[in-house]
């Protein structure tokens, strides 16, 4: 039985999960790339390293990230967010101040150590999030 999701059991399934795929394109080349990521009220926080990508994505903006849930062939559930891309800044007025605190925070509950001495991956060093424009889910279920 297939069946689309209401938009509680996407925001439940975003909540309840931290790995997910953000996917953008360039021109004719679509990338994919895995990431842990943290989603609260409408936006989906992550952090990623300096290169291609965001080079990429400060030209366009507009992604997708899909979360799945799955524990068998006829047993899963799905859930894609489309929207824009948003590079989150230390270095501005209050509003982008208090953004980056609180992607910060939201990020150091997966990763403790998130932008510390002690950090896993310090590489990943630039904050983002993704305002969840539009959000559909899709589950499969074997009754």
């Amino acid at each position: 039985m297939f069946r689309d999701l209401s938009q509680d059991e996407c925001i439940a399934l975003l909540e309840r999960n931290s790995v997910g795929h953000l996917a953008f394109s360039f021109h004719d080349r679509i990338d994919i790339q895995p990431l842990h990521y943290a989603y609260e009220a409408g936006w989906v926080y992550g952090r990623t390293s300096v290169g291609a990508k965001l080079e990429t994505l400060a030209h366009h903006q507009w992604v997708a990230f899909e979360v799945d849930e799955l524990r068998g062939v006829f047993d899963w559930a799905s859930v894609v967010v489309k929207g824009s891309f948003q590079v989150v800044d230390a270095k501005g007025n209050r509003r982008e101040k208090a953004t980056n605190a609180r992607a910060l925070e939201r990020l150091r509950e997966l990763v403790p150590d998130a932008l510390e001495s002690g950090d896993p991956v310090p590489f990943r060093s630039v904050m983002f999030r993704i305002n969840a424009a539009e959000m559909t889910g899709r589950s499969a279920s074997p009754r």
